[in-house]
């Protein structure tokens, strides 16, 4: 076994762990979930059978990621935030051939305490801030706040707001790589790393 699963954790048989990934106290992974490598799963956390997580995947302290929630590469799932997979549940009728995918694209940041309702695409570096919900597609490279949420920027690979309008033709460079973008329409471009 070469990852590191606290006591108090459950890991149904079958399910997939890649190398160096750490598994925290009290979380549950169900026996059909795939998990990549040096992921970290936060205290209380519970991951579905039809469940797919990419490597060096964080997830914090008390987050279910829930069957048809698939994060790729490098996403970072904050406190508490929540993902469901029924978009209109009822108690009393069952709807488990009703889930909705939803997908967590390469680099993209969930903020603490935000929704994500499910059927969407997450884009890749995008980042949701904290509490906000999340009801629609959201652009890659896109920051999005508020509830429903907005899209008020745009955000570099590192984590830093571009100096770019929401929509139109403009370039834009990161001042801490010194990587290049480019807006077009309403489609921003990594275009030189």
């Amino acid at each position: 076994m070469n990852y590191h699963v606290h006591e108090s954790a459950i890991v149904d048989e079958g399910a997939q762990i890649g190398e160096h990934t750490r598994v925290w106290h009290f979380v549950h992974i169900c026996s059909g979930a795939q998990i990549g490598n040096s992921c970290s799963l936060g205290q209380n956390v519970f991951i579905g059978n039809k469940v797919s997580i990419g490597n060096n995947v964080k997830i914090q302290n008390n987050v279910s990621v829930y069957d048809n929630v698939h994060l790729e590469d490098d996403v970072f799932c904050g406190p508490s935030m929540v993902f469901t997979n029924v978009y209109n549940p009822r108690s009393f009728i069952e709807r488990k051939t009703e889930y909705r995918d939803t997908l967590v694209k390469k680099g993209a940041t969930l903020g603490a305490n935000c929704t994500i309702v499910c059927g969407v695409t997450i884009g890749e570096y995008s980042l949701v801030g904290a509490g906000a919900v999340i009801n629609k597609d959201v652009p890659a490279f896109a920051l999005m706040v508020g509830v429903p949420a907005k899209q008020i920027g745009w955000i570099s690979k590192y984590g830093e707001q571009l100096e770019l309008p929401i929509e139109g033709v403009a370039t834009a460079q990161c001042a801490h790589t010194g990587d290049k973008y480019q807006l077009s329409g309403s489609t921003l471009t990594l275009i030189h790393e």
